[in-house]
């Protein structure tokens, strides 16, 4: 059985392939959005202060 594979990622390939030295560009642009450290105890904080919110906002009985 075939795998569908969409025209976009037959490209994406085929450009990979033919330009190697984008996959460290690649890498330096997630770096600078995704891979952050991560700070355990501000998420810890974060998740304990949060406040729950009504169920509907607009009722002004609640």
């Amino acid at each position: 059985m075939a795998i569908y594979e969409s025209e976009h990622t037959k490209f994406m390939r085929e450009w990979m392939e033919k330009h190697p030295e984008q996959a460290v560009e690649q890498r330096q642009g997630r770096a600078l959005w995704w891979d952050k450290p991560q700070d355990l105890a501000a998420q810890k904080r974060a998740r304990e202060s949060k406040v729950p919110t009504k169920g509907y906002y607009y009722d002004i009985n609640h």
